[in-house]
């Protein structure tokens, strides 16, 4: 440690620096911790400087500890930020310390390998999980062994509560009853009449009764997601053992049969290996740097005063973030404007429930909107940087010390009381505060306020030492993303590239970042998403299915070998075709990866000439030719005489009919997971403009459909994936997928809905969909006695084409507030009157808002706008960068 200490702060330690470290050192001494600080130490050095894994700066209450710091477990100064050993290891509460780490996903197996090769396979094992029968999966698991009806199963499963019961519901002692099945048949009456009525059904009444018997037992085990244990004896002789299946690698592995709860009591120390996708990420993105610039970053030692930075955070950009990319946290960013590290930790402990309500004064107080303010002028010290407002754990207990010459001990109980509401605790040191306080010279009545304070927020307040570390990691992500933008964006693609909404999410923000994402080259493209020199971002082959890793490598490593292709039979003579067969093949031209290679069509390779033989055919045949006599010049007896080469006739490659936009973009669909060269709902976009609802929106909306009856809603999109069958009543019904750019809708149309529109709609087709959210019970008169029970469900009242609604005149309004009209903004508006092919015009209003005094005028445009999808992308981004400003199209 003291070595450590003199690499982290310098050969000549300050007095606080030294007396911290020796009493961090004798705490772990005497409770007899240096084993335990000194292999996780070990680990992570080894993940490090052996495996070439990232490390996080550490997480939770560790973070804390300036030993923990100078043995670089932890990557986060404790004294620089106010962070407290004793939030850590208290010497006034004996428990086990708990260092939790974050390695980098795809190298968190390698460490545990490696422990296990270090410490001995009988000293280490995972921990059992033990996943226990809860009331619905026993009531199901009893009604499928008895043969209870499913549907009267989900009849009664419905009745019982998800978490709680209803605010109506209380218990003896006034308080909300713990959701268990023998609560609910005492307060559910509906279940009370299934389990003891004279009439009820014998089978359902002792699915009941037996299901709530097995309740709360074990129902499964599983693994314990990273806890390990590393003992200093055989493991067998201090906890029994067995091996569990991996889910994921499928081996079996060791795990101790008592779980997380138990395995400590019997002497054995749990640590924590977790994986963190974002340091995977970062990891990537720095790979990416390389590639494009040269450059090694250090990104442990980035500068944390970054202009750029802080420009991001402060405009919301935050997409791709760590932990700050929901719009409700975009919304706070963009109104605070972030100038430092400290308001990103803040930030950090103030987004969730409860203390999210001081946000607003927090940024009032930044801003300069309201006096930052101390009920005693000491308290600066520790409040200074959260503006006068208690956000951490760590305050409170520093502010206790400060103001009341509380212990460090004391302090931390001090926090763990009000954090969890310990009245004996706090009744006991209450007094102590007060007289404390009092002895220094301080106001009881500000003291009594104080503590008032502490006690309605302390149960909110967040551990500082948890939101600096996780604060640290998001600058370094925003970081990246600010001064290496698509190198970035091409690790935040690379590392979703099997999550279809993230692509696409990642997608438009490029769009909205000015980066194009390409398709795939065989002259270009990498195994993952790269970056190119002109700062848009290449799709990584590795990403087409049916082109599999080894194929991948094989066109990389003769590029660079020998240089770019210089046409497709120079492609086919080159590279090694065992590796890149006639399927790889079919995918790469379906893909489009040799659109930019020569001047052929992706139809003309699958064309066929006279005798049958399609242009793939023909490339293929050409490729091993070529490579067969190359072969056997080498290893001919005269081959090192320069004999001139036989040269192969090139195939002359068949002409085919053109292929439409949409069977390209469908076969790009189908190979790549999205549409990269455009969107077949492209042509509509005005048309799209006119929703009242996306897929995400309305597929949320269809969660909670009880809560929207009478909502109307329009959607439109391509179908996709139909089906039409039978029920089991033998009446025909029509199920279809309708797809946007965001997501799919599925529709189920049954009876009069089916008859109506069932044969409006087929796969390929473009259609709009209006209807509303109706009860199910009402519209069939099914009402319970007491016509409360209500069931959403979704009618469809018009299916229209898109194709019709194209031709019909809209009109475009744009609202922006006066002070933010720019001649950039008209310029740039003005662009959009020109006339553009098969696109009818639209008259143009705009709204022109004051707003300060909130007068607006309302203008008409004389001439026409041409509402495509160039003037949409425009309008969005706009929308984006300019505060105020909105669209809508309408009809």
């Amino acid at each position: 440690a003291w070595d450590g200490a003199k690499k982290r702060y310098g050969d000549q330690l300050t007095e606080e620096q030294r007396e911290r470290i020796t009493f961090e050192l004798h705490i772990m001494k005497t409770m007899g911790f240096p084993g335990y600080f000194l292999i996780v130490q070990d680990y992570i050095r080894a993940a490090r400087e052996e495996l070439g894994v990232s490390v996080g700066p550490g997480r939770g209450s560790a973070a804390g500890s300036v030993v923990a710091y100078c043995l670089r477990i932890t990557d986060l100064d404790p004294l620089k930020y106010d962070l407290l050993f004793e939030r850590f290891l208290n010497p006034d509460r004996i428990s086990l310390p708990d260092i939790d780490v974050d390695f980098d996903d795809d190298g968190r197996g390698r460490v545990l390998d490696w422990v296990t090769q270090r410490y001995g396979y009988d000293h280490v094992a995972h921990i059992i999980t033990y996943g226990k029968m809860a009331a619905k999966s026993a009531v199901a698991d009893v009604g499928r062994v008895q043969g209870v009806p499913l549907f009267k199963v989900n009849e009664l499963k419905k009745l019982i509560p998800d978490r709680q019961f209803p605010d109506n519901i209380k218990d003896e002692k006034g308080k909300s009853p713990k959701v268990t099945l023998k609560n609910c048949y005492k307060y559910i009456p509906e279940l009370t009449t299934e389990l003891n009525a004279p009439d009820r059904d014998e089978n359902v009444s002792s699915m009941l009764k037996y299901a709530s018997l097995l309740e709360d037992t074990n129902r499964q085990i599983g693994i314990h997601a990273c806890g390990v244990i590393i003992g200093a004896d055989d493991l067998t002789n201090i906890a029994p053992m067995c091996t569990i299946e991996d889910k994921e690698t499928k081996g079996r592995v060791v795990v101790t049969q008592y779980d997380g709860h138990v395995v400590e009591s019997v002497g054995l120390i749990k640590m924590d290996f977790l994986g963190l996708k974002t340091l995977s990420l970062i990891k990537e993105a720095l790979a990416n740097i390389k590639l494009t610039t040269g450059k090694e970053i250090d990104i442990d030692n980035i500068p944390i005063d970054d202009p750029k930075t802080y420009e991001l955070y402060s405009a919301g950009a935050t997409i791709g973030t760590f932990q700050f990319e929901s719009a409700g946290m975009q919304k706070y960013l963009r109104e605070l404007k972030p100038t430092k590290i400290e308001d990103l930790i803040a930030m950090n402990a103030l987004y969730r429930p409860g203390p999210m309500d001081y946000i607003p004064q927090f940024i009032r107080r930044k801003q300069g909107q309201e006096p930052i303010t101390y009920d005693i002028p000491v308290m600066e010290k520790y409040l200074k940087d959260t503006y006068g407002i208690t956000v951490y754990q760590e305050q409170v207990m520093l502010l206790s010390r400060l103001l009341a010459g509380f212990t460090r001990g004391q302090a931390d109980s001090l926090r763990k009381a009000m954090g969890k509401k310990i009245l004996a605790m706090l009744a006991e040191l209450k007094p102590k505060f007060l007289n404390g306080g009092i002895e220094r010279g301080h106001d009881p009545e500000i003291l009594e306020k104080i503590w008032r304070d502490w006690e309605k927020f302390a149960s909110y307040a967040f551990n500082k030492s948890h939101a600096a570390c996780y604060a640290w990691v998001a600058y370094q992500t925003g970081y990246l993303k600010a001064n290496y933008p698509s190198e970035y964006m091409a690790a935040n693609l690379t590392r979703n590239k099997d999550d279809i909404k993230e692509i696409t999410k990642f997608m438009d923000e490029c769009r909205n970042m000015g980066i194009k994402v390409l398709g795939p080259d065989v002259n270009a493209s990498h195994l993952h998403f790269v970056p190119d020199k002109d700062g848009n971002i290449r799709f990584g082959l590795g990403g087409i299915k049916g082109v599999g890793e080894g194929a991948v490598e094989a066109i990389v490593s003769e590029r660079e070998k020998n240089g770019p292709y210089k046409d497709v039979y120079d492609f086919f003579s080159r590279v090694n075709l065992t590796s890149c067969n006639r399927k790889t093949m079919e995918s790469l031209i379906y893909s489009g990866a040799f659109d930019e290679l020569d001047k052929y069509k992706r139809e003309q390779y699958f064309g066929t000439n006279a005798k049958g033989e399609s242009g793939l055919e023909l490339l293929m045949r050409y490729g091993q030719a070529v490579q067969s006599e190359k072969g056997l010049s080498a290893n001919s007896l005269f081959g090192d005489f320069n004999c001139e080469e036989v040269e192969i006739q090139k195939p002359k490659i068949p002409e085919s009919p053109g292929w439409s936009s949409f069977q390209k973009l469908k076969m790009e669909k189908d190979l790549i997971g999205i549409y990269l060269t455009g969107h077949p709902l492209d042509d509509y976009i005005c048309e799209m403009q006119l929703c009242s609802q996306t897929s995400t929106t309305f597929n949320a909306l269809k969660e909670k459909l009880n809560e929207n009856i009478g909502l109307c809603y329009t959607v439109a999109g391509m179908v996709s994936g139909i089906k039409k069958g039978m029920t089991r009543s033998n009446k025909p019904y029509t199920a279809f997928f309708l797809e946007d750019y965001e997501d799919k809708i599925e529709f189920r149309l049954f009876g009069r809905q089916d008859q109506l529109f069932g044969n409006q709609v087929s796969e390929g087709y473009f259609v709009m969909i209006t209807g509303e959210v109706i009860d199910r019970f009402a519209q069939y008169h099914r009402y319970d006695s007491d016509r409360s029970k209500v069931e959403g469900d979704l009618q469809v009242n018009k299916i229209e084409l898109l194709s019709d609604l194209k031709a019909r005149p809209k009109s475009l309004y744009v609202s922006v507030p006066s002070d933010n009209v720019s001649q950039d903004l008209i310029s740039g508006m003005q662009k959009f009157f020109v006339e553009v092919p098969d696109c009818p015009p639209s008259s143009l209003h705009v709204r022109l808002e004051d707003p300060e005094t909130r007068q607006e005028v309302n203008c008409v445009s004389k001439r026409s706008v041409y509402i495509n999808k160039a003037l949409i992308d425009y309008l969005q981004l706009i929308k984006s960068g300019v505060e105020g400003f909105d669209y809508r199209v309408e009809n």
